[in-house]
């Protein structure tokens, strides 16, 4: 409970004109945002999405009332920004290369290193399962994407994942039901079937 006592004496202090106070908040939530960003965005993208997050709760912080956790409520933002991160990359569809990132750097070396042919075989699937599971979610709606992860994934239940997201929970059902439709469409249209 002190935490969030001491949250509110720091964001009165900001709404009263103290904006130097803004960077403790930032201090003792960064951690916290970062890695819930870090599970919606590609890794080299987690600083500049939970910046964002950071500004728009800035912004925002007229809006918030003490009878909820902050934490909570950054949560909400950080999700959302999240959301609008993959928004903006669903109108690029593409990746350039200097997108690809240490991991696969890491994966060419194992595979180069790989004492006997299992041991390629197996990493190679395993890449080629998670490229393809990274392509149907890129060409998902991004809040379809969202909350099929979140729910489907992560484990936040419907109501959960309505809030952090700003939509209801029956908008989170039928993006669900969206989002799983359209992966089997995608993964038939690559010639993957179900097992």
């Amino acid at each position: 409970m002190t935490s969030v006592l001491d949250d509110w004496i720091i964001i009165s202090a900001v709404l009263e004109g103290d904006t130097a106070a803004y960077a403790q908040i930032i201090d003792r939530h960064t951690q916290h945002v970062s890695t819930l960003v870090g599970k919606h965005v590609p890794f080299q993208h987690v600083a500049e999405v939970s910046h964002e997050t950071f500004v728009r709760a800035y912004r925002s912080l007229g809006s918030y009332t003490p009878e909820k956790p902050f934490k909570r409520w950054l949560s909400a933002i950080a999700i959302r920004s999240s959301t609008d991160f993959w928004r903006a990359h669903y109108r690029k569809k593409e990746t350039p290369l200097s997108e690809f990132t240490d991991d696969s750097a890491q994966w060419l070396d194992a595979v180069c290193l790989a004492d006997s042919e299992n041991e390629f075989d197996r990493l190679s699937k395993a890449q080629e399962a998670k490229e393809v599971l990274e392509m149907v979610l890129g060409s998902l709606r991004p809040l379809d994407r969202m909350a099929l992860v979140m729910t489907q994934l992560e484990g936040y239940s419907g109501k959960e994942t309505a809030e952090l997201l700003g939509i209801s929970s029956a908008s989170v059902k039928v993006r669900v039901f969206r989002a799983k439709h359209g992966l089997k469409t995608l993964l038939k249209k690559h010639g993957i079937e179900r097992a």
